[in-house]
């Protein structure tokens, strides 16, 4: 995992090449730092209880193996278990395989390490989207607004950007400026990955929104951290 933790330089860096950019464009950049865009508990959640269904599963298909096994943890003493008996150690197997699995799972590095990339995805552009929302939509004139958003956890970095430029935009521009940002940030270089994006994202909005005769700076120019 990248560092998360930036120096005041780093800060002051990435400031500078905020103000740098918007020099040139009536638009606004925030940028945003996130350890993490969500806790993902309810992937260990689903892990444990698929865990409860495959043992389940397991016996229904070889409910021998289980008798065996049963009949040995009770001392190896009766060769056939009574009906309820077996329920009820089956029950109580799957109550400890939820429990082992949802608490190995509290472990964050592992949680994430099982959790499907295309869940990671979603939630790093739903938490991208919420913060845009709350920050940049519609609090600049002729909204003019472009969220940068890294989450150092999932690795993986979004921009959201108003309406009116992002429809402008080709694709391969926003994915040019990821790019450099997450190439950066895999090589432990975060400060310099934001710099070169908010350089790109600076190019595009001198593009679709040039300077104009007034250029109030409507958003703070500051990084924030989460």
């Amino acid at each position: 995992m990248a560092r998360f933790s930036l120096s005041e330089a780093d800060h002051e860096r990435i400031s500078a090449a905020v103000r740098v950019a918007e020099a040139q464009t009536d638009g606004e950049i925030v940028t945003v730092i996130a350890p993490r865009s969500d806790a993902y508990h309810d992937v260990g959640l689903h892990y444990a209880v698929a865990g409860m269904l495959s043992l389940l599963a397991l016996v229904a298909a070889f409910p021998g193996w289980f008798e065996a096994l049963a009949v040995t943890a009770l001392g190896g003493w009766q060769h056939e278990l009574p009906v309820w008996e077996l329920l009820t150690l089956l029950v109580g197997a799957q109550i400890l395989v939820f429990l082992v699995i949802r608490y190995a799972l509290a472990w964050m590095p592992l949680r994430l390490a099982l959790t499907p990339p295309a869940t990671k995805a979603r939630r790093v552009r739903r938490q991208a989207v919420t913060i845009f929302r709350a920050s940049a939509e519609g609090r600049t004139h002729a909204s003019t607004a472009i969220l940068l958003y890294l989450s150092l956890a999932e690795h993986r970095a979004e921009i959201v950007a108003d309406s009116a430029i992002s429809s402008a935009v080709a694709p391969e521009r926003w994915g040019d400026a990821m790019a450099a940002l997450i190439h950066a940030v895999r090589q432990d270089r975060t400060a310099d990955g934001m710099v070169d994006a908010i350089s790109m994202l600076g190019a595009i909005l001198a593009e679709q929104r040039p300077l104009a005769s007034q250029n109030p700076n409507e958003l703070p120019d500051r990084l924030i951290e989460l």
